[in-house]
């Protein structure tokens, strides 16, 4: 259900009264509030609501690709869009997309548009998925414009899911060393300070001390390590929201070693799908720039559009507007001027996001080539250092002990 907030009067005294009432719909909820004896004045969907939270079920990328499609195949089969929207929200699992639909349904039968209907959902429904159904409602082939929006959703998420299960093994592998790390400052060091504790003019060496000191502070400090990580958790969530944060942020996928080639090819093939998709669907080009813009998910990318944009008003070409931008690769530009020439942008858009889907796949199998050995390495100084810690009191003691037997052997 739905949450709405309401203002209603009470017949007999007059007064106002607000509150909150959850019904699957402004009609139902009017008919909670009345059966309630008030007369409502105005009803609000909460932000919640609005957004598709209120469940506290997150809608996945797979199930709006699977909503996309059966609605797809029912138009395509001929059913009205209603009785094409009831099937689905019938057989959807999900609670939150359930509701929303259920919701556009009602939306639908007061009189708006379907694209304006899930545009109430944001969260669910973002900016390109709104614009390929209001240009599938226009051009007449919203079954078809589903169709491609299914495509389109689920090669871009097959992407985010290879970079993301490429970054897994070297987080796991980082969180491994830490745990070997953390025990044997924690655990195995404190036993050589009290090996070496009872023993007179014994010194330890620098490297031993610096780790027993951090020994020691983890030990008896536990909490304070907690607060910091959690303050540096928090601080960098927070960070990345701000405008300065998702700039250095963006700006750091786009420029560190060894990630940068894979962030840029994966921007690219997300940019080419997302505008043929767009094209395809016949949004006019000024809407395809400044759509994809908020689609790619970078900042310093979604600029260098706008700054197209302004170009493309004024007379150029989109290839044009976007050749020399550092911020794309310069296939882009020269495969899309092509495009251009031979009246088949469509296709060379399509081209360019197969070529890069396929050079995102190579760069995940060079990026997992070069991390595995340098982690291997970070990995072997870290151990080094710690066996150094344990063994170089161990060797200065033996050293000692063998001077100090020479002298009173030569003495004798």
């Amino acid at each position: 259900m739905l949450t709405y907030h309401y203002e209603a009067r009470i017949p007999v005294t007059g007064k106002l009264v607000k509150g909150d009432v959850q019904a699957e719909s402004e009609q139902a909820a009017a008919k909670v509030i009345k059966a309630q004896g008030q007369v409502p004045i105005s009803l609000t969907m909460s932000r919640k609501s609005a957004n598709g939270f209120n469940f506290g079920h997150r809608v996945k990328t797979k199930e709006k690709v699977l909503f996309s499609r059966q609605l797809s195949t029912l138009i395509n089969a001929g059913l009205p869009l209603l009785q094409s929207l009831r099937q689905v929200a019938g057989q959807t699992q999900n609670k939150t997309l359930a509701a929303a639909a259920n919701d556009i349904i009602t939306q639908i039968e007061g009189g708006k548009a379907f694209s304006a209907s899930l545009a109430k959902y944001p969260k669910i429904f973002d900016r390109v998925f709104v614009s390929l159904v209001a240009a599938g409602e226009t051009s007449g082939q919203l079954d078809q414009t589903l169709e491609r929006l299914a495509n389109q959703q689920e090669k871009d998420a097959d992407i985010v899911s290879k970079v993301r299960g490429a970054m897994i093994y070297p987080a796991i592998v980082l969180l491994v060393m830490i745990a070997v790390v953390g025990f044997m400052v924690v655990k195995v060091l404190p036993q050589v300070q009290n090996i070496y504790s009872g023993l007179q003019g014994v010194s330890l060496p620098f490297l031993t001390k610096f780790l027993l000191d951090i020994s020691h502070f983890v030990t008896h400090f536990w909490w304070v390590v907690i607060i910091i990580l959690i303050i540096i958790v928090f601080s960098t969530t927070r960070l990345s929201k701000t405008p300065g944060g998702r700039q250095f942020f963006d700006k750091l996928k786009m420029k560190a070693w060894p990630i940068a080639p894979l962030f840029n090819k994966m921007y690219m093939a997300r940019f080419s799908r997302t505008a043929q998709s767009l094209v395809a669907s016949g949004v006019p080009l000024l809407q395809v720039i400044d759509i994809t813009g908020e689609a790619v998910n970078n900042v310093y990318i979604k600029a260098s559009l706008q700054r197209a944009g302004e170009k493309v008003k004024g007379g150029k070409s989109l290839s044009e507007a976007i050749s020399g931008d550092p911020n794309f690769l310069e296939l882009v530009p020269n495969m899309l001027a092509i495009g251009e020439q031979s009246g088949a942008l469509e296709v060379m858009m399509g081209k360019v996001a197969d070529y890069y889907e396929k050079e995102v796949d190579n760069e995940i199998k060079s990026v997992s080539t070069i991390i595995e050995p340098v982690l291997m390495i970070i990995m072997g100084v870290m151990a080094l250092i710690i066996v150094a810690a344990i063994l170089l009191p161990i060797y200065g003691l033996v050293s000692q002990s063998g001077f100090t037997n020479g002298i009173a052997t030569g003495g004798k």
